[in-house]
């Protein structure tokens, strides 16, 4: 299967996915931890790919998207943004309402 194939197969797969750098545990950058901890303080179960152990990913899911950065964080099937725009949803109350609309 080509990676592109793959990238929209995960997207379409998870309710929540986050593609990070690290994992939730060990996230290996200060956005990556911070757009994790966002998604756990509004209680959401997520899934993470780790685009450092996958180069083909983190080459290929930018054109995809037509994003540039990571994390990437997908809700139901959309791409909601990066760090910045995740906490600003958080600190406003709308990425919890968002995810409660998932359940």
């Amino acid at each position: 299967m080509d990676i592109e194939k793959k990238i929209k197969e995960q997207i379409k797969e998870n309710d929540i996915l986050i593609y990070m750098k690290g994992s939730p545990y060990e996230p290996q950058c200060g956005f990556s931890a911070r757009t994790v901890q966002a998604l756990i303080e509004c209680g959401a179960e997520f899934s993470y790919v780790d685009i450092l152990a996958n180069p083909e990913v983190r080459q290929t899911l930018p054109s995809i998207t037509d994003w540039p950065t990571f994390p990437q964080v997908f809700l139901n099937g959309e791409l909601i943004g990066g760090c910045d725009i995740v906490t600003e949803m958080h600190a406003a109350g709308e990425l919890r309402s968002a995810i409660d609309k998932l359940k």
